[in-house]
C-alpha cells in the first residue's frame, strides 16, 4: 500500500496507536494532562490557576491530580473562555492560554450559537491533528482491502485554503487551515490539489472538481455527507453516467464526520455502483478527538495520547439547564469513572489552549475498555419543551427508519419547538424532492419516536399535542446555509433550531413563499 509504505519509510510507526491499545486509558490521560500542564505552566492562564501546584499533585495518589485540577480550574464554554482569554489572542498577544502567539483561528460552523466562533489553532494542534490522521490511515491495514487501494487519489472536500488575513491572524475553515499544511509526502495523493482548494467560491470549486473528475483515479473520499452527495450528483449529471463508479471505478472508502451519516445513507447509496466502506471521524474545530479504528464497528475510539485530555459530564438535568447550559456545580468525571450506555457532555483540555472546555457534543460509551464512543447529539441540540427529552440521536434514527419505510431520499431535516395553544408541538422541516403527504410523514416519524424514546411517548399523551411536518425542497436548506455565509466545507445544517436561528429560518422560508 503506497501511503502506508511511504509513512513507514518516513519513520512513522504505530507506536502511539500500540501505546493506546496496550495501556490503561486513565494512565494515558494522566500523562497527557501532565504534558499539557507542563507546557502551559508559564502562560497567563497557567499562572492564574497555578498549574505548578496541580503538577505537584501528580506525585501523590492515583486520583489526586484530577481532584486538584478540577478544584483549581473552572469549566469554560466558548463565551466565557473567549471573553476572559481568547480575545487577547485575536489581539495578537502571546502566552495567554498556550505558549507563543496564535496565528490561525478556525471559524466553527456555529450551529449552537448565533455567530461563528474563533477557535485557536496552534502549531502543536496542527501537528496533533496530522498525527491522528496518520493513525487513522495506518488503521486501514486492519481492513480487508486490496493492496492497490492506497495508491489511489484521496479527494478531500473541504473549505478554502486561501485564508482571510486581517494583519494579525489568519482565519477560515479548519479543513482549509490543515489542508494548506499537508506534508509533502501526502500531496501526491491529495485531490483536488492546491489550485482548486484555494477557491473561495463554493459553486466554482464544485464545478472545477467536476471538470477534473474523469482524469482522477479516486479511491477514498473525505468530507461532510451532504456536500459530497451534491458533488457526486453533479459529476454523474455532467458525464451522463448511471453512478459514480463509472467515473471512479476504484472508489472504495468514504471517510465522513461532523454529522450522522445514517439519514443520508439511503439516498447516497443510489449514486454508487458498488458498496463503500464507511469510516467515521470525530474531527472538531477544537481537535481530532476520535476515529473509527476497527472493522465492522460504528463506534469510534477516543484518542487518549495526542494533545487532548477528556472529561465527562453526565448529560442530566442535575448538570444542565433546560437550554443545554452547563450548571456551575456540574459533576465531572475522568475516563475511568464513566459508564457504558450513558450520555456525557465532553470537556476537553488541549494543546491549542482550551482548558476544561465544553465542546458542545454529547457522547455515549459502547466500550469502556477500548474507549469506544458514538456521538449522540449536542448539548443544545435537543428538544425538551415538556419533558420529552428528544435527542439528535433519536431524531436521526427516526428519519432513517421513516426513509426506509416510505422508500424516500430525505436529504435534510430540522426541528423547532413551537406553542400549541397553551401546550406544545414539534414542527419538522423535511428536505425532500418527492411528493408525499405531510400527514404520512408526521405519523411515521411520530410512530418511531414513541418506540425510541419513552419520555416522548408519555408526553405525546399529555403536553406535546402535535407533530407538524413541512416538506420543502432540499435545496432550500443549502440556500439558507449560503445566506448565513456557511456554504460548503465542514458546515452542516443544525438538527434543532432555537431562538434567533429558528426565527431567522422561518423568516427565510417566508421569503421563498414556503407556507409554514
Amino acid at each position: 500500500m503506497a501511503i502506508i509504505s511511504t509513512l513507514l519509510k518516513k519513520g512513522i510507526r504505530l507506536r502511539e496507536s500500540l501505546e493506546q491499545e496496550y495501556s490503561h486509558p486513565l494512565e494515558l490521560q494522566r500523562q497527557e494532562l501532565k504534558k499539557l500542564l507542563i507546557h502551559a505552566a508559564e502562560t497567563e492562564i497557567g499562572r492564574k490557576y497555578d498549574f505548578g501546584k496541580i503538577l505537584k499533585s501528580f506525585r501523590k495518589g492515583k486520583d489526586d491530580f484530577y481532584e486538584m485540577y478540577k478544584s483549581q480550574v473552572p469549566i469554560y464554554d466558548y463565551n466565557r473562555i473567549h471573553e476572559e482569554w481568547w480575545h487577547k489572542l485575536l489581539e495578537g498577544k502571546s502566552n495567554v492560554t498556550w505558549p507563543g502567539p496564535v496565528r490561525h483561528f478556525a471559524l466553527s460552523s456555529g450551529t449552537s450559537g448565533a455567530t461563528s466562533k474563533f477557535i485557536p489553532i496552534t502549531r502543536d494542534m496542527v501537528k496533533a491533528i496530522r498525527r491522528t490522521g496518520v493513525r487513522q490511515i495506518l488503521s486501514l491495514s486492519k481492513y480487508d482491502l486490496p493492496a492497490s487501494l492506497l495508491t489511489k487519489g484521496i479527494l478531500m472536500l473541504g473549505g478554502s485554503t486561501d485564508l482571510e488575513f486581517n494583519g494579525t491572524y489568519f482565519s477560515g475553515d479548519l479543513s482549509g487551515i490543515t489542508t494548506g499544511r499537508l506534508p509533502i509526502w501526502f500531496q501526491r495523493f491529495y485531490k483536488p490539489g492546491k489550485k482548486i482548494s484555494r477557491s473561495k467560491n463554493w459553486g466554482d470549486k464544485l464545478d472545477q472538481i467536476v471538470e477534473k473528475a474523469k482524469s482522477w483515479d479516486i479511491g477514498i473520499i473525505v468530507g461532510v455527507p451532504a456536500w459530497l452527495q451534491i458533488l457526486i450528483e453533479k459529476i454523474i449529471a455532467h458525464y451522463q453516467v448511471e453512478n459514480i463508479h463509472e467515473i471512479w471505478p476504484n472508489l472504495q472508502i468514504f471517510v465522513h464526520g461532523g454529522v450522522s451519516f445514517e439519514p443520508y445513507k439511503k439516498g447516497f447509496e443510489k449514486l454508487l455502483g458498488k458498496p463503500l466502506l464507511y469510516l467515521e471521524t470525530y474531527l472538531a474545530s477544537e481537535g481530532f478527538l476520535a476515529f473509527q479504528a476497527l472493522p465492522n464497528r460504528k463506534s469510534m475510539r477516543l484518542v487518549l495520547n495526542n494533545g487532548i485530555f477528556h472529561e465527562f459530564v453526565p448529560f442530566t438535568t442535575e448538570n444542565f439547564d433546560e437550554d443545554g447550559n452547563i450548571k456551575p456545580d456540574a459533576k465531572t468525571l475522568k475516563i475511568d469513572e464513566i459508564e457504558v450506555g450513558k450520555d456525557y457532555a465532553l470537556l476537553i483540555s488541549t494543546c491549542a489552549g482550551a482548558w476544561r472546555y465544553l465542546i458542545g457534543d454529547v457522547v455515549r460509551f459502547v466500550s469502556k475498555e477500548e474507549s469506544e464512543i458514538i456521538i449522540t447529539g449536542r448539548t443544545k441540540h435537543f428538544l425538551s419543551l415538556c419533558g420529552e427529552h428528544l435527542s439528535v440521536d433519536n431524531m436521526n434514527k427516526a428519519i432513517e427508519l421513516t426513509a426506509e419505510e416510505q422508500d424516500l431520499n430525505i436529504r435534510e431535516f430540522t426541528v423547532i419547538g413551537v406553542p400549541h395553544g397553551t401546550l406544545f408541538a414539534h414542527h419538522w422541516f423535511i428536505g425532500l424532492d418527492a411528493a408525499i403527504e405531510s400527514k404520512t410523514l408526521s405519523d411515521t416519524i411520530d410512530k418511531y419516536l414513541k418506540v425510541l424514546n419513552d419520555d416522548y411517548a408519555v408526553e405525546r399523551n399529555h403536553a406535546l399535542r402535535d407533530v407538524i411536518v413541512s416538506v420543502i425542497p432540499s435545496s432550500v436548506f443549502y440556500d439558507w446555509l449560503k445566506a448565513q455565509g456557511k456554504e460548503g466545507g465542514s458546515y452542516k445544517f443544525p438538527r434543532v433550531l432555537k431562538g434567533d436561528k429558528a426565527a431567522n429560518w422561518q423568516a427565510f422560508l417566508t421569503t421563498r413563499d414556503i407556507k409554514l
